[in-house]
């Protein structure tokens, strides 16, 4: 038995608090097992009757086929709970990499724990705080950041090497990151043999020693590059798209085959390489098409470094993503809100909003700024009144086209997936009864489904599905976002003033031909004072508000403006009153603040 397995038991509960000689005895009943990637460790449901513990490689814990709950990284044990508790397995355990295992059958450690008296005692000691973690929420769980990147061409052009020098300078500073193509591996001569568990202990090694480890795959898919594919946490597909886009150009190759063989989408990223920076480029979805197998892509110009923080930030789980909420007209406080955070220094990620709030996170993530947006919500809903203009009540009770002209004209974008950054939008998918989160479509349509308001507008039909308002399901999208991307959040939420007392009795409201003869004999008894049937609507949509505060992490910020009681939902008018209120409130808010 090699010397790894009987060093390892020291730093893994339950072993680690049995004396020397206790875990010699253990560590040579342990089977030595090798597990290509990609394979099940074990089944969920499955009788346990094996324990392991990784030596090698990493294991992703999912219940069914959902996102990985948690990582099990080496030196860690494996369904021990199962194992010692009893039970079936109560989840998936499949190997991310190629990897080694000890295995411990249950005959072999009811035997030894016939004959060492100490070793059932430490057991349910590790079992009483184990589940005692669980219960209290503590388990490791979520997002790890990956020791291991490989760098892949994409398309039908070469790996440009500016990328890979820009990648290595931004790199060097940060961590202790090791980069190994096919020519530096040979110096390590474990790496090109053919004994895969031997391979597996020194790419481990490799690990120990380094933050970091990139694999710079070759321009085909060599033995060298199929093993640094089979050993890579996340993948990075970098395709050159400065010349136009054309099928050919655009369509995968056998290295990306190979990867969508190997990776499930959320470890496969697309880099789009862009001849310099532009806030919409064009083009983006004939490289996003015929790649389902791609979890995300991000545009990088070639030599500009932020773009290059920012794709590491996203790798790394940091980046820095912005929500912000519905509202009808009071959403004109993001700008405000917005405006202070640029001022403060804040620099987003990925955007992402529901209704009002997500055509405000649309045009920042455009580039736009405060003024432009400002004077646009003027001219769209005061001046050319998108929201109020009565139509006869066949599809909705107002007339679409003005708001949807306008939303064409301010967001021309063909496709959300040709903005610098990422972007989303919630809608509300009637037909599914789901939340809707859109990444891709015309962009001025992808903010009209998240604002489609029931009954006020008519609804986005999108593959035959009827998608309205995001705000009946999720009015503060910050799960989208986390699922999208792991890193801090900033929410903008706005604090709705209580509904105003109403001493109307609604029996006196008039019946259909008694408003008709107001309108037509303006001197008789006026209206009563009641709300209509816009303003009951958005207030309603605005009632279920949920807690956000209490799904804060670490690093998020919530600004939580508070409306002014004589705001209306419906008045754009005052839309430059919220604004600057915003502003003030967000610059007080973010005083002090280290970002």
């Amino acid at each position: 038995m090699p010397e790894q397995p009987f060093d390892l038991l020291a730093q893994v509960e339950p072993f680690s608090r049995l004396d020397a000689g206790t875990r010699a005895a253990i560590a040579e009943r342990f089977e030595l097992i090798h597990i290509p990637r990609g394979e099940m460790l074990v089944r969920q449901g499955e009788f346990s009757d094996r324990l392991y513990i990784v030596v090698t490689g990493r294991f992703a814990v999912m219940r069914g086929d959902a996102k990985p709950l948690a990582v099990i990284a080496a030196g860690q044990p494996v369904g021990e709970i199962a194992f010692f508790a009893g039970g079936p397995r109560t989840a998936n355990v499949r190997a991310e990499r190629d990897s080694v295992v000890l295995a411990l059958s249950r005959s072999e450690f009811e035997g030894l724990a016939a004959r060492l008296p100490d070793l059932w005692p430490s057991v349910t000691s590790t079992l009483a705080k184990r589940l005692a973690d669980t219960t209290a929420g503590r388990c490791s769980s979520g997002f790890v950041a990956p020791k291991t990147l490989a760098l892949c061409r994409a398309g039908q052009r070469r790996l440009h090497p500016k990328f890979i020098d820009d990648f290595k300078r931004n790199n060097s500073g940060v961590s202790r990151t090791l980069f190994l193509d096919s020519r530096s591996a040979k110096s390590h001569s474990d790496l090109c043999g053919t004994d895969v568990p031997r391979q597996a202990f020194h790419f481990n090694d490799l690990e120990k020693q380094y933050d970091q480890v990139v694999y710079i795959c070759d321009e085909e898919p060599t033995d060298w590059t199929q093993k640094a594919l089979r050993q890579a946490d996340q993948v990075l597909l970098i395709a050159d798209a400065r010349a136009a886009a054309t099928s050919h150009r655009c369509a995968p190759n056998a290295l990306e085959e190979l990867t969508a063989s190997l990776h499930e989408p959320a470890n496969v990223r697309l880099v789009l390489l862009q001849a310099g920076y532009a806030p919409v480029v064009k083009g983006t979805h004939r490289w996003l098409d015929p790649r389902p197998f791609v979890g995300q892509h991000h545009h990088v110009a070639l030599g500009r470094d932020a773009d290059l923080q920012r794709l590491m930030r996203f790798v790394n789980g940091k980046a820095l993503g912005v929500v912000a909420s519905g509202g009808g007209a009071f959403t004109a406080a993001h700008i405000g809100m917005f405006q202070a955070l640029q001022e403060a220094g804040y620099e987003f990620d990925c955007y992402g909003g529901t209704s009002g709030g997500a055509a405000m996170a649309a045009a920042f993530a455009c580039a736009v700024d405060a003024e432009f947006i400002d004077r646009h919500t003027h001219v769209m809903f005061v001046e050319r009144k998108a929201m109020g203009r009565w139509n006869w009540p066949r599809y909705s009770l107002l007339d679409h086209t003005v708001f949807d002209a306008c939303l064409a004209e301010l967001y021309p974008a063909p496709d959300v997936a040709d903005i610098w950054v990422p972007y989303f939008s919630a809608a509300t998918n009637l037909t599914r009864n789901k939340l809707e989160v859109l990444r891709r479509g015309p962009l001025w349509k992808v903010i009209r489904a998240s604002a489609a308001i029931p009954a006020l507008f008519p609804p986005v039909f999108k593959d035959g599905e009827m998608l309205v308002d995001g705000c009946l399901i999720d009015n503060v999208p910050l799960r989208p976002m986390r699922e999208l991307k792991d890193g801090p959040n900033v929410i903008l939420d706005l604090k709705v003033p209580d509904l105003g007392p109403y001493k109307t009795d609604t029996s006196k409201l008039p019946s259909r031909a008694g408003l008709l003869s107001k309108m037509l004999m303006p001197g008789t008894s006026p209206s009563p004072d009641a709300p209509g049937p816009q303003a009951v609507l958005l207030s309603s949509l605005l009632r279920e508000r949920r807690d956000v505060s209490r799904e804060l992490r670490s690093g998020d910020l919530l600004l939580s403006f508070p409306v002014p009681e004589d705001a209306s939902v419906l008045d754009w008018s005052k839309h430059r009153e919220l604004r600057w209120a915003a502003y003030d409130f967000a610059r007080a808010r973010l005083t002090g603040l280290n970002i």
